[in-house]
């Protein structure tokens, strides 16, 4: 473990109860970081954080209860991982949700306000509690799971291509405050979105067995994906969307 690719890295996972989460918690943790998650659920989460280490031999994978809608929550989740391990040198953003409509004339405005929470505030609160942080690491990295409904919305599915426009957007804010605090020489911590169609996972595969799932992304192929931004020079990856399916 003390010789992956990651070892002595400590990164925070923001949505680590569902199953993209839990993938993200063993990939970080066979590479050798300490991995500290976080979820609403508690249940879940613990569920997710036994799994990763089990799966990685007993590292070092932990999981706080946050609620990441509370701006402060946050700050303070920050504030106690740096404290506890010293550094910290990454946030996986995983918090998402979905609402869509038949048609564009029948989309409800209570689906923004749903998505608009977890897809925009979540991301909000995570760049906001975490930058200052990520900033002082040699290898900070913010990575944002995006979906390619944002590049191309539908007609049923505004409110969430739109928190995911949002998302990015913020993101790349951040991406800009990487670039100038780098200076001359170039960022040295990073703001990176991923993008995908949408995620499968074994369990939707056992429930819809004949189903195709065209240019899905597996979750253990994302979590491998980011864990490859920390593979790559923060220059390469500031401010980038990394398409992990095809571009619209």
């Amino acid at each position: 473990m003390g010789n992956g690719a990651l070892s002595g890295a400590v990164i925070a996972v923001a949505g680590a109860g569902g199953p993209a989460g839990r993938a993200t918690l063993m990939r970080l943790a066979e590479a050798g970081a300490t991995v500290v998650g976080a979820d609403n659920d508690p249940q879940r989460l613990s569920e997710a954080v036994d799994a990763a280490r089990y799966a990685s031999g007993g590292a070092s994978v932990t999981g706080d209860t946050v609620d990441l809608l509370d701006l402060q929550s946050t700050r303070d989740w920050a504030t106690h991982i740096e404290k506890d391990f010293g550094r910290v040198d990454g946030l996986v953003h995983l918090v998402g949700g979905w609402r869509g409509s038949e048609t564009f004339t029948k989309t409800s405005l209570d689906d923004w306000d749903f998505l608009e929470l977890l897809l925009v505030k979540t991301v909000q609160h995570t760049s906001l509690a975490f930058h200052e942080a990520l900033q002082r690491s040699e290898r900070g990295r913010y990575v944002l799971i995006s979906a390619s409904a944002a590049s191309r919305p539908t007609a049923g599915n505004a409110a969430y291509a739109a928190g995911k426009a949002a998302a990015e957007a913020w993101t790349l804010a951040l991406a800009d405050y990487f670039r100038k605090a780098g200076g001359p020489g170039g960022p040295t911590s990073a703001a990176a979105i991923l993008v995908v169609k949408a995620l499968v996972h074994d369990a939707m595969r056992a429930e819809r067995p004949n189903a195709k799932f065209a240019g899905f992304t597996d979750v253990k192929d994302l979590a491998e994906a980011i864990e490859g931004v920390w593979s790559k020079p923060a220059t390469e990856v500031n401010g980038n969307r990394l398409w992990l399916t095809e571009k619209p």
